[in-house]
């Protein structure tokens, strides 16, 4: 590996695991120091209030959780070998996930957690960066603390 990919993966998995646990240190990039994440961010979320639509016609926050769970999976079977599992993927079906009863929402959390455990495995085993496994790790990074950032805003309109 060389050192400009050594330097790109050590920043994307530092960048994974503020975005999904929370920055280990106060050395923060995406979230401020002490937040929590993604990950246990949900763990303070019960089902009914995961399942409120408090925007009419807006996603719940199980509806942003099954679609970052739908995303990452993708990326899973990508970077497992599948040569294109977003050929036929139905990002709308993503969405269509709004309510949950308590141990769904466990289950989805942890599905969750599992998925953002393998891909950052499959980051940190990553020696070499072409264009495309770049921008799928950059991509992760952006795009869930867009929905992390959504998630709270749900949370604050709703109140709870």
């Amino acid at each position: 590996m060389n050192a400009i990919d050594s330097v790109f993966k050590r920043a994307v998995s530092k960048l994974l695991t503020e975005v999904f646990d929370g920055p280990p240190t106060s050395e923060a990039y995406v979230v401020n120091p002490g937040d929590p994440g993604l990950l246990r961010q949900l763990g303070t979320i019960s089902a009914a209030a995961a399942s409120l639509q408090p925007i009419a016609g807006k996603p719940s926050i199980a509806s942003h959780v099954h679609h970052i769970y739908f995303g990452l999976s993708l990326l899973n079977r990508w970077s497992s070998g599948e040569e294109n599992p977003f050929a036929d993927a139905d990002f709308n079906e993503s969405w269509r996930r709004t309510t949950v009863t308590e141990q769904e929402w466990r289950a989805m959390c942890e599905s969750l957690r599992k998925e953002a455990d393998t891909w950052r495995r499959a980051v940190a085993a990553r020696n070499k960066w072409d264009d495309m496994s770049a921008a799928a790790a950059l991509s992760t990074i952006a795009h869930t603390a867009y929905h992390l950032g959504a998630i709270r805003q749900v949370l604050a309109a709703a109140s709870v």
